[in-house]
């Protein structure tokens, strides 16, 4: 059983890291309302090792590296499964990791260890956390957008250094510093989005300050796909490090863009349920508009730097860039967005698009049997789709035969 008499604030809550820095700051906001927060431990052989020894073989690669995580904190010589809780983010649809949660409360439970396992959300009125819960939503959110933006400065920075390992260790020191302004505790919002513009801004001058060869001809590649494998650097093969060694840039499709995605999901289902003029639609609409205000306060101070790899107004207009392929209203998820967010980067000049997914997933599967149409329609524009189980097999050469094509098109299509 899952014992939940000791509340969150008395045990270590850890983070799968989904991607390290996302991890990294969402820890620092639960730590912002009390909660010892830190971010699952990195992944590695082990981790897979340890999770197949209890699981079937039919889950997919995400559930099983963070499930592998959390079984790594058992081997810790300071766990006290009474004292420890396990973040499992959940969601509905047809997606398989939505499902997991029972089974990773079942495997625990046959370990008769009472570890707390919470998925924190607006359905269960953040149960888990308590009274600060609205707290934790909006610094929560900031903490999204500054790891998004603070990953994308790296990620445009870090091919064109002159001396390898700069963009790495600012990114280190800015991350670090960016976590010690989220986590203050009992600070008013207003001024945790001062402090946090102001670490972005200090970051944002020392990544310039980071000696560079701008003037090298590279290759911009979006990358799209389901949303851990295409984050978590041990899913994928460490492929942003791949795609730089083939003379790319990588441009990733971020967090928030997929936070978006739920609200205007929200949105659209109370509309549909007739309910658009209502207390609920109200408080969606209060809602979005100081998320857009925290989220233009951070994106500001990048508005020079990230001018040649823009983000869309709205998450509508990547569903519109969809809808002829796969329609939001007979399809959803992942799916809809890596179908859009391909076609924003072949409006916005990249030289193809990476979808990355783990073997097996269906959004990865259906995007797959789509894209060749929608290349064929749009200038042979090079996509390709990368599955991933887990097994370290060599990407190298589907990689450098992409990186081929993707070199080919952009010196056939893109104009100076």
């Amino acid at each position: 059983m899952n014992n939940r008499s000791i509340p969150l604030q008395e045990r270590t809550l850890y983070i799968p890291q989904m991607s390290y820095e996302g991890a990294a700051c969402m820890a620092a906001a639960f730590r912002s309302i009390g909660v010892n927060a830190r971010p699952s431990p990195a992944s590695d052989a082990k981790t897979l090792e340890s999770a197949r020894k209890v699981l079937s073989g039919d889950e997919c690669l995400p559930q099983a590296v963070v499930l592998g995580n959390f079984l790594q904190v058992t081997e810790m010589p300071d766990y006290d499964p009474d004292h420890t809780a396990f973040m499992l983010p959940t969601s509905n649809g047809p997606c398989r990791f939505g499902h997991y949660m029972p089974l990773c409360r079942k495997i625990f439970a046959d370990r008769e260890e009472n570890v707390m396992i919470c998925s924190p959300t607006s359905t269960n009125g953040y149960q888990d956390i308590g009274e600060e819960a609205q707290n934790l939503v909006r610094t929560g959110w900031q903490a999204v957008v500054a790891s998004d933006c603070l990953r994308k400065l790296y990620l445009i920075t870090r091919p064109y250094e002159l001396n390898p390992g700069d963009a790495d260790r600012v990114f280190e020191q800015s991350l670090k510093e960016l976590c010690s302004a989220i986590e203050v505790r009992a600070l008013p919002h207003s001024q945790r989005l001062s402090e946090i513009v102001n670490v972005l801004s200090a970051a944002r001058e020392a990544f310039r300050g980071i000696p560079a060869d701008y003037s090298q001809d590279k290759l911009i590649i979006g990358v799209v796909g389901e949303i851990f494998c295409r984050f978590n650097s041990f899913s994928n093969q460490d492929m942003f490090r791949h795609i730089e060694k083939y003379n790319g840039v990588v441009w990733i499709s971020d967090i928030a863009e997929w936070v978006w995605y739920t609200h205007d999901e929200e949105e659209m289902r109370l509309k549909d349920t007739g309910q658009t003029w209502s207390f609920q639609m109200l408080g969606c609409k209060i809602k979005q508009a100081v998320m857009h205000h925290d989220e233009k306060k951070i994106t500001n101070v990048f508005k020079d730097d990230f001018k040649n790899v823009p983000e869309p107004h709205h998450v509508r207009e990547i569903l519109e860039l969809s809808r002829p392929y796969l329609p939001r209203e007979g399809s959803n998820g992942e799916m809809v967005m890596s179908m859009g967010k391909a076609l924003w980067y072949y409006h916005h000049g990249a030289a193809g698009v990476i979808d990355i997914s783990p073997f097996s997933c269906m959004n990865g599967i259906v995007t797959e049997a789509v894209y060749p149409r929608v290349c064929q329609e749009h200038n042979n524009f090079p996509v390709r789709v990368f599955y991933f189980d887990g097994n370290q097999a060599s990407v190298e050469n589907d990689l450098e035969l992409f990186m081929e094509l993707a070199r080919q098109y952009q010196n056939a299509n893109i104009k100076e």
